[in-house]
């Protein structure tokens, strides 16, 4: 089984690569993000720790589901706060992680398993994949995109662009550069040629 990490800066298409590679070459998808959610569902490893932390002031009353946006709007206004979250959600996706890939190896259909993060190097993933892709598109691709498909204004996209890894840094660190800034059929062509080496 060959683990592919892609990361890439927001809007820099990451979703349309995943698709791809799930649709065509049967992939196993794996979204931190979304793994993260799942964690944080009633029952999930990170529900009680993040109760105890923040409060039950984070709960929706009527679902007692953690309300994503309450727990947002307290972790952003105390960067202390926001330290202890990702110091307690980031061990708990990782031994996830980590089990699904072992669960995986396991499974002889599953040949390709792709984990997507946006902090997959910072975090350290490319220790655990084969091979690291970094999805480019130009930073004015990348801004249309977030407005069309977000309604992001430009203020918001500078900042989370500005907390993101530099272009040269993420082309120093990853294995494969896909360029998602032109029409699609150019990148799965790029996908293609990266998995027949």
């Amino acid at each position: 089984m060959q683990i592919i990490g892609v990361t890439g800066g927001v809007g820099s298409g990451k979703s349309c690569v995943l698709d791809y590679l799930e649709e065509h070459y049967g992939a196993y998808i794996l979204k931190a993000d979304e793994l993260a959610g799942e964690l944080r569902e009633p029952g999930g490893s990170c529900y009680e720790p993040l109760i105890r932390l923040l409060g039950e002031e984070i709960l929706n009353p009527d679902t007692g589901r953690i309300h994503k946006g309450r727990m947002a709007q307290k972790i952003f206004a105390d960067p202390a706060l926001l330290t202890q979250v990702n110091e307690l959600m980031h061990p708990k996706v990782r031994e996830e992680i980590l089990r699904l890939i072992e669960e995986k190896k396991q499974d002889e259909a599953c040949r390709l398993f792709v984990l997507e993060a946006a902090l997959l190097l910072e975090e350290g993933y490319d220790s655990i994949t084969d091979e690291m892709w970094y999805i480019h598109a130009d930073e004015a691709v990348r801004r249309q995109r977030l407005k069309d498909g977000r309604g992001y204004s430009d203020e918001k996209i500078t900042s989370i662009i500005q907390k993101q890894l530099t272009e040269p840094e993420f082309r120093r660190r990853c294995d494969v550069v896909i360029d998602n800034s032109d029409e699609i059929a150019e990148t799965y062509k790029q996908i293609d040629a990266a998995l027949a080496r």
